[in-house]
């Protein structure tokens, strides 16, 4: 069951005096945002804060009734600088603050240890980007998220890599965070169940910037693919060394490193279909129009390109929101177990949760870098 969750005036509503009769004007609508806005992907962080604070703005616009009361919505914005400890810091401060419901982490490693402090005092969490299996695992029926799991992305990629680019020997290497690990360790076994060879399993960080023993290591085992768990601030440099050594195999990772920055971060070295990864989402067909809408619509708000969780985070606010109208109430105790009901067709396409909260038929989709520009291979459902 959702705990009960008490709302103080100042969440509740706004009053204002007629006839010396207290009326109820307005419900203010407090919703939480965590991402990591400092360290070395504040650049992602930053992209999802923005989208946050344009759905916020839209919300505003919409004039929203529940409750009886006019919504006005206002934005908590919290960062984690990827960092578990700084998560949780920053979730006590958020459930401290009353929110009505939260939108992050971005990463696993943050969002896990993260959801209890959220479950705990009954807030509703939706992350757009967390993919570790784990996550939606703990039996907390306040945990949901807007994209498909690591299972699925190394699942689809590991096969990937073994039918479409040849790849019957592989390295596989992570950045031991719970994303980096999981998706590598799914690939690992896709790999495997493909018919192919993991030749070289090697480990790194998500701050570090040297990899010429580990990727020595994987010189020495010829692999056709190499596949990296983790982020694209370390992505782009490993790609940089990658080719100083001379190792010239089809380079792979999941959503972590399948942003626009990518092949900045990684200079020349991004070369011609070299590249290959999946973002956990994915539209086509007349949903392309949505997403387009959306890009053009966050660049003239903000005078930059989407990274890659915005239009996911745009997406948990909104369906946030949904459940809230549904249940005529912004206690999470309320509306939450409306979004184990909810149908919502999304800028990412619908978007409709399972028992665990994990997206119900979720899409991924294949990227490739031509000519310096991250190029759509194919949608998978």
């Amino acid at each position: 069951m959702f705990a009960k969750k008490l709302l103080p005036l100042t969440v509740a509503a706004a009053f204002t005096l007629i006839g010396g009769t207290a009326v109820a004007q307005e419900v203010v609508v407090k919703l939480g945002h965590v991402s990591p806005t400092s360290g070395p992907i504040a650049h992602l962080g930053k992209d999802m804060e923005n989208s946050a604070r344009m759905a916020i703005e839209d919300l505003n616009k919409a004039g929203i009734t529940i409750g009886g009361k006019k919504a006005k919505f206002e934005l908590l914005a919290e960062d984690d600088a990827s960092d578990p400890k700084q998560g949780t810091a920053a979730a006590q401060k958020l459930v401290d603050a009353n929110i009505a419901g939260v939108i992050g982490h971005l990463n696993s490693g943050t969002s896990i240890p993260a959801s209890k402090i959220y479950y705990d005092a009954g807030i509703v969490q939706i992350s757009p980007a967390s993919t570790n299996p784990a996550y939606t695992k703990q039996g907390y029926n306040t945990t949901f998220r807007v994209v498909a799991n690591d299972g699925q992305l190394g699942g689809t990629l590991g096969k990937y890599a073994v039918n479409e680019l040849k790849g019957k020997e592989v390295a596989v290497l992570d950045d031991r965070t719970a994303y980096g690990q999981g998706v590598a360790e799914e690939f690992a076994k896709s790999v495997a169940a493909a018919g192919g060879k993991v030749v070289s399993r090697q480990y790194t960080t998500d701050r570090a910037t040297d990899f010429q023993a580990v990727l020595t290591s994987v010189k020495s085992t010829n692999p056709q693919v190499v596949f990296f768990g983790g982020m694209d601030a370390v992505a782009g440099p490993m790609l940089r060394q990658m080719k100083q050594l001379g190792i010239n195999a089809n380079f792979m990772g999941g959503d972590g490193l399948c942003t626009s920055s990518l092949a900045r971060l990684a200079g020349d070295a991004i070369g011609e279909g070299k590249v290959v990864c999946a973002e956990a989402g994915g539209v086509v067909g007349e949903e392309k129009k949505g997403m387009e809408a959306f890009r053009a619509k966050y660049k003239a708000r903000f005078n930059a390109d989407v990274q890659l969780y915005a239009p996911y985070v745009y997406d948990s606010i909104m369906v946030m929101v949904e459940a809230m109208k549904k249940a005529d109430s912004i206690d999470p105790a309320k509306y939450g177990p409306e979004l184990f009901k909810i149908n919502y067709p999304g800028v990412t396409g619908n978007i409709a949760f399972d028992q665990y909260g994990d997206i119900k038929n979720g899409a991924l989709t294949l990227y490739t870098y031509k000519a310096g520009e991250r190029t759509e291979l194919s949608t998978i459902r």
